[in-house]
């Protein structure tokens, strides 16, 4: 089943643009669209809808929903959209490791990725292939400050430990995990005193964390892996 978000000749979405819409579309599809350079435009406002309350990495989050959602039912206009979101978030490399861990010198799992991943699904469509164009052809921002990454190995049924991490009071912190499909990460979010902050343990090769510290403090960050097998993932904060 080929599924996205299908559009009126206006252009307007059949229906609200809320998150549990975009939820929705994510967990049971809905109808591919006959015009499909409207329904990449309704379906990227509907995924920045979603995550307007919420800091730039929540975007990685939704992109690699998008990107699962797309491999999985072979619906390009997900893939595109994931791209053109994952492409909004500029991220830079710091030196930060896992107590007794190493990183390894990699890039995170990237728009080019989900676009060289859609290839074999628009070739042929000029409507897609021009969107597709269009992503690439956009100016990246550069990162000054922001996000930063860093990418370690862990082995199954391991844990990895990032203590005293500074987040600033007052001001939204996020922390975002990334694997390979097929794994299963766990997020983990305790402050100074060892009181859980934020939790995410879901079954799924990502995780994600948002909260507000009420002031200046270190937090310590848990990424666990729950499946058997080893794997490289991409530990991002702002």
């Amino acid at each position: 089943m080929r599924s996205s978000v299908d559009v009126d000749r206006e252009g307007a979405c059949p229906f609200p643009r809320t998150p549990s819409n975009l939820t929705t579309m994510l967990t049971k599809g809905i109808d591919m669209p006959r015009l499909p350079g409207l329904a990449f435009g309704c379906l990227l406002a509907m995924a920045g809808d979603a995550v307007a309350q919420d800091g730039p990495l929540k975007k990685l989050q939704v992109s690699r929903d998008l990107f699962d959602v797309g491999m999985a039912e072979e619906a390009p206009l997900y893939l595109l959209v994931a791209a053109r979101l994952r492409k909004s978030v500029a991220v830079k490399a710091t030196d930060r490791k896992p107590e007794g861990g190493q990183i390894i010198d990699a890039q995170p799992f990237g728009w080019e990725d989900i676009l060289a991943a859609a290839a074999p699904l628009i070739a042929g469509d000029p409507t897609l292939e021009g969107l597709a164009e269009d992503i690439r052809a956009e100016r990246e921002k550069g990162v000054v400050s922001g996000p930063v990454y860093s990418i370690a190995e862990i082995p199954g049924n391991a844990r990895d430990l990032y203590a005293d991490i500074r987040f600033q009071g007052g001001q939204y912190a996020e922390i975002y995990v990334e694997g390979p499909s097929g794994s299963d990460l766990n997020l983990i979010i305790r402050d100074a005193r060892d009181r859980l902050v934020c939790s995410d343990t879901d079954i799924s090769a990502i995780a994600y964390c948002g909260w507000r510290p009420v002031e200046d403090g270190t937090f310590s960050i848990t990424v666990e892996n729950e499946s058997g097998r080893g794997g490289r993932y991409s530990l991002i904060t702002n």
